[in-house]
């Protein structure tokens, strides 16, 4: 356990919203002010990056808030050099929390000639003086392993079973959780399980990238409220032709889930006007004003959970409790 008195709190601009509520809930929580630590970051001319930090950190235990979203390169920057920024200022221990974690889905050589850009982003991060990450929902779980440092990756599927048993009144008697593809499949059996309802697939095959030539239902969805669920939307277009295929299989309704909501492009367009009845995402991607004016998309909050996270790794104590929805349950009272 760390010899200070709290743990510090230092955001870069991909997210301000969220590091702002996740210092609220740890004000919350300790009973006493928990702030951010004042610095700037600006860019020069030439758009280099330059960070300061105006407060002593000198045997602090420093927690950068900053997912790598759209931009990712400009925000990846930025939790670098904010890491060499504390580690020259003789910081006791620095941990990224990333919230959404670019560059997750280049975890792999999908054909010959291709980078494995993950596991540079987690050297680059290892590099920089970083000695723990936390993040949530990783496209790809072995990424974990690109690392040389502890990784703990938060799950949002107990935050949406508390949503979704709330939205249904808990009766699960015609709800069915769809994973959108064969490979999330785990995904997708993990919130079934939790709110105890049946799983069915939809598989999509490509002719080409980019395009999707058929998709099939495996499953009965016949006279169900189908939920699917899944850890990134981007543009779109896979999520409404899957909500349209079940409507064509006979769902009544069809619901989204999705844990971080790039909606780049014409996502925004596309599910306003699909037939999906609603889309649920979390902020750990801080959203557009059109993600937030969209009649059809709701935003959870995951403060609350990375708040007790970030007191866990600084008191020493459990991080994987907060998988369970008995633990969960009583930090998001009164949110959801």
């Amino acid at each position: 356990m760390p010899s200070v008195d709290e743990p510090k709190l230092i955001s870069g601009n991909a997210n301000m919203p969220l590091a702002k509520g996740i210092a609220r809930r740890m004000s919350m929580y300790r009973g006493m002010n928990v702030g951010l630590v004042d610095a700037r970051i600006e860019r020069f001319n030439d758009q280099e990056i330059f960070v300061e930090v105006f407060e002593n950190v000198r045997g602090e235990d420093m927690f950068i808030i900053q997912p790598t979203s759209n931009p990712a390169n400009d925000n990846l920057m930025e939790l670098l050099i904010m890491s060499d920024a504390l580690r020259r200022s003789s910081a006791a221990r620095i941990t990224a929390v990333i919230p959404y974690f670019g560059y997750a889905r280049q975890d792999r050589r999908s054909k010959a000639r291709t980078p494995i850009t993950a596991k540079l982003v987690s050297n680059m991060i290892s590099a920089s003086g970083i000695e723990r990450v936390l993040t949530m929902d990783l496209h790809a779980a072995q990424i974990q392993g690109f690392f040389d440092i502890p990784v703990d990756n938060l799950y949002a599927s107990p935050i949406f079973a508390l949503d979704v048993l709330q939205q249904f009144g808990g009766d699960m008697s015609d709800v069915m959780v769809v994973s959108p593809d064969v490979g999330g499949v785990s995904r997708a059996r993990e919130l079934a399980k939790r709110i105890g309802a049946p799983l069915s697939i939809v598989d999509k095959r490509r002719e080409r990238p980019g395009e999707i030539a058929e998709m099939t239902v495996i499953g009965d969805v016949q006279d169900k409220k189908c939920i699917i669920v899944d850890d990134i939307c981007d543009t779109a277009g896979t999520l409404c032709k899957a909500a349209e295929v079940l409507m064509q299989h006979g769902a009544t309704e069809v619901h989204s889930y999705i844990t971080h909501g790039v909606l780049s492009g014409p996502a925004v367009e596309r599910i306003t006007k699909s037939v999906m009845k609603s889309l649920v995402i979390t902020d750990s991607i801080q959203p557009t004003k059109a993600v937030s004016d969209a009649a059809n998309i709701r935003i959870l909050a995951t403060a609350p959970m990375f708040s007790q996270a970030i007191l866990n790794i600084w008191n020493g104590t459990s991080v994987s409790s907060l998988f369970e929805t008995e633990t969960l349950g009583p930090i998001y009272e009164g949110i959801l």
